[in-house]
C-alpha cells in the first residue's frame, strides 16, 4: 500500500484538513496552522472538512464554544464526542456520492487515521486520494509564515540524567527484540528527549523540526544542519554517541533505500502516529508500527529528573503566591487588571525565577463567562477586568531547564454563590479522590476517571475533557500516552512509578463561570494492607504546591478525610514554598502564603 495517487486532472469532491503538521504535533509552528488560517478557529484539536455546499469543524467538548465563537457562520460545527454527532467517516459517506474522491495531505493525517477511515470510505464507494500540494497552502500562498529556524540546544546530563547514548542502546534492544533493522523517529518531543536536545520551533514546546533514524550501527538526525550550533559534536562526544547528520527532506528517501536494501524478513519501525506518507513507503509485510518506544520511555522520569519536576514546581509556586498576592491587594485597591494585563504579570514573576525558559503554553487567564471556555485564551477583544464580581480561573505553566509545570487555580476576589462553591466543591472531591486512591501497578489511566466525575455526576453535571494528562520534563506540557480519560487509550502502558501526570477536574457553567483544579501529581509506591496476586499498588502524590481557596468550600460536603488532606496539603505549600518567598524578600506573598495556609 502506497500513497502515490496523486491527484491529476479528476475532481476531488471533499478535502479534509487536520490540524497537525508533519510530526503530528499538538501545538503547532505559525507555519502550520492551516486549519486555523482557513476557519478562524484556533483551538488546538480539531479537523475540517470542506465541499461544494459545506464546511464542516469536528472537535471536542474543550472547543465547543471557542469554535463556535471564531468561526463563521459558513462553518458547521460538529460537536465530537456527542453520540448525536457523526463521524467525520460516516458524514463523508452519507453527502458524498459513489465513486467520490476525498482529497488529503498525507503528511498530515497519520497512519493509525488513515486506515480506518479508508476502509469506512471504500466501503461507501468513495476514496481517499493523496494530494501533492496542500490546498489550503495554496491559498495561503505569500502570506504564510516562513519556517521557524531556532538553533538546537544541547541538554547536559545536569538536567538530562541519562546519556542519550544509553538511550540509544535501550532502543536498539527494544528494536531487536522485534527484529526491527531500522527504527523512524517522527514525533519532535521523541527525537529532543532521545538526544537530549531541546530547541524553540515551536512556542511553549522546547522541540525543533527534525527527524531521526536508528539501526543496530547508526543513528541519524534528518535536520537543516543551520540550525546546528558548533558545540553540538562536542554534546555527541560528551555524550558517547556518534550521530551523523542528513538534510531534512532526505528522510524519505532514506526510509526508500532500507526497503531495497534490507532482508524482506526485517522490519521497519515507524510508530502508527507518524504520518501515512512515510509509513506506505514500506510494504506491508516488512512494517512495524507498534507505538515509538520513546514515546513510553519518557512517561517514567529517572532520579533527576524526578527531582528537577519537584523543584521546578516548588519554584512555580512561589511565582504564583505572589501573583495571587498581588492581584488580590491589586483589586482591593480598585487598580484595573485584566485577563491579559494579569497574565503578562504573572509571566513577569515567572521569568525571575532560576532556569526559567519560558512559559509552557499560552496562559488561559479567563473571567466569569470566559472562564467557560475550558481553553480560552485573552486576546484585546475578549480580555475582561478581573474583579471581585466573578470567579476568575488561572491556568498555567512554565519551561525551566530542570522541569514542566501546568497549574490551575480558580479563585474568587468577592462572595463566590452558593453553587459556585458547591461547583467548587464537587470539583475538588473529585480531584481528591484520584489523589487519594490506590491502585494495581499498571492499571490504565481510563479506569480511575470515574472517581474524578462521580461528585459531579451524584447531582447531574459533568466536564467535557479529559482528567489528565502526563506531562513532559522540559518538554511538552502534554505527553502521551498516559493519562486518565474516559476515553480508550490502546496506547496506554498503565500507571508505574515516577510518571507525572496531571489531576484536573473541573466544571463549567456555559455564559457564567468555570471552575478547575489541577495539581501535577507523580505515581508513587502505595502501602496497602494486602498486595494482591504479587501485583503491587500504587497512588499518588502531589508534585503542585499551591494553596487552594477555602472560601470556596461548602464544608458540610466535605468528609474528615478530605478536611485532613487540605490541612496536610497547605501545611505542605507553607513549608516548602515559605522560604523561597522569605528569601526573595517577598513578605506580601509570605504573608498571603500563611494566610491562605491557615487550618480549616
Amino acid at each position: 500500500m502506497k500513497v502515490k495517487e496523486f491527484v491529476g486532472p479528476e475532481p476531488i469532491h471533499a478535502y479534509i484538513i487536520s490540524s497537525g503538521d508533519a510530526h503530528q504535533s499538538e501545538y503547532l509552528a505559525d507555519c502550520d496552522k492551516r486549519r486555523a488560517f482557513i476557519s478562524g478557529f484556533t483551538g488546538s484539536a480539531g479537523t475540517a472538512i470542506v465541499t461544494d455546499d459545506h464546511a464542516c469543524m469536528w472537535t471536542d467538548g474543550r472547543y465547543f464554544l471557542q469554535a463556535t465563537k471564531e468561526m463563521s457562520s459558513d462553518w458547521t460545527l460538529m460537536k465530537d464526542g456527542i453520540p448525536t454527532t457523526p463521524t467525520q467517516a460516516t458524514w463523508l459517506s452519507k453527502n458524498l456520492a459513489r465513486n467520490s474522491r476525498v482529497g488529503f495531505d498525507p503528511y498530515l493525517i497519520s497512519h493509525s487515521e488513515y486506515r480506518p477511515l479508508k476502509a469506512h470510505l471504500e466501503s461507501a464507494g468513495i476514496y481517499l486520494v493523496a494530494v501533492e500540494k496542500n490546498l489550503v497552502d495554496v491559498v495561503w500562498d505569500k502570506e504564510r509564515p516562513e519556517r521557524p529556524m531556532g538553533p538546537v540546544i544541547p541538554l547536559g546530563l545536569k538536567y538530562s540524567g541519562v546519556t542519550s547514548a544509553s538511550k540509544v542502546s535501550d532502543v536498539r534492544e527494544q528494536m531487536a527484540e522485534k527484529n526491527a533493522a531500522l527504527i523512524v523517529f517522527t514525533a519532535l518531543d521523541d527525537i529532543a528527549w532521545l538526544f537530549n536536545l531541546r530547541g524553540s520551533d515551536i512556542s511553549f514546546n522546547p522541540v525543533f523540526f527534525s527527524y531521526a533514524t536508528v539501526s543496530q550501527t547508526s543513528a541519524v538526525l534528518y535536520i537543516d544542519e543551520s540550525k546546528l550550533p558548533p558545540e553540538i559534536h562536542q554534546h555527541f562526544e560528551t555524550e558517547g554517541i556518534q550521530v551523523t547528520f542528513s538534510p531534512y527532506n532526505a528522510i524519505t528517501a532514506c526510509i526508500e533505500s532500507a526497503v531495497n536494501e534490507l532482508s524482506p524478513s526485517d522490519k521497519i519501525w515507524i510508530s502508527e502516529k507518524s504520518s501515512i506518507a512515510l509509513t506506505s513507503l514500506v510494504p506491508e509485510n516488512m512494517l512495524l508500527t507498534d507505538i515509538s518506544p520513546v514515546s513510553l520511555m519518557k512517561t517514567i522520569k529517572n532520579a533527576t529528573e524526578v527531582d528537577g519536576m519537584i523543584n521546578a514546581h516548588i519554584r512555580d509556586a512561589s511565582a504564583l503566591c505572589r501573583y495571587f498576592a498581588w492581584l488580590e491587594k491589586e483589586v482591593a485597591l480598585g487598580n484595573k487588571v485584566t485577563e491579559i494585563s494579569g497574565a503578562t504579570k504573572l509571566k513577569q514573576f515567572r521569568s525571575e525565577l532560576d532556569e526559567f525558559v519560558g512559559l509552557s503554553f499560552e496562559t488561559i487567564s479567563s473571567v466569569g463567562p470566559n472562564a467557560a471556555i475550558i481553553h480560552y485564551s485573552p486576546d484585546p477583544t475578549t480580555d475582561r477586568p478581573i474583579t471581585d464580581q466573578h470567579i476568575y480561573l488561572c491556568d498555567s505553566g512554565a519551561q525551566f531547564q530542570d522541569g514542566t509545570t501546568d497549574v490551575t487555580r480558580t479563585i474568587h476576589l468577592g462572595t463566590p454563590t452558593d453553587f459556585e462553591k458547591e461547583s467548587f466543591t464537587r470539583v475538588f472531591k473529585g480531584a481528591f479522590a484520584i489523589r487519594s486512591c490506590i491502585f494495581p501497578n499498571k492499571l490504565k489511566g481510563n479506569y480511575l476517571d470515574t472517581l474524578a466525575r462521580k461528585p459531579l455526576w451524584n447531582i447531574g453535571l459533568d466536564y467535557l475533557h479529559g482528567t489528565s494528562h502526563g506531562i513532559g520534563s522540559y518538554l511538552n506540557v502534554h505527553e502521551g500516552p498516559i493519562g486518565i480519560t474516559y476515553k480508550n487509550c490502546p496506547h496506554d502502558p498503565g500507571m508505574q512509578a515516577n510518571m507525572f501526570l496531571s489531576n484536573e477536574p473541573g466544571y463549567y457553567e456555559d455564559g457564567s463561570f468555570g471552575i478547575r483544579i489541577e495539581n501535577i501529581v507523580r505515581v508513587v509506591p502505595a502501602t496497602a494492607r494486602f498486595n494482591f496476586k504479587d501485583r503491587g499498588f500504587l497512588t499518588f502524590e502531589d508534585v503542585t504546591v499551591v494553596p487552594l481557596q477555602t472560601k470556596m468550600f461548602v464544608k458540610s460536603l466535605l468528609t474528615t478525610e478530605e478536611i485532613n488532606y487540605i490541612n496536610e496539603y497547605h501545611a505542605k505549600c507553607l513549608e516548602l514554598v515559605g522560604p523561597l518567598l522569605q528569601k526573595g524578600n517577598h513578605h506580601e506573598a509570605l504573608q498571603w502564603l500563611q494566610r491562605e495556609t491557615q487550618p480549616i
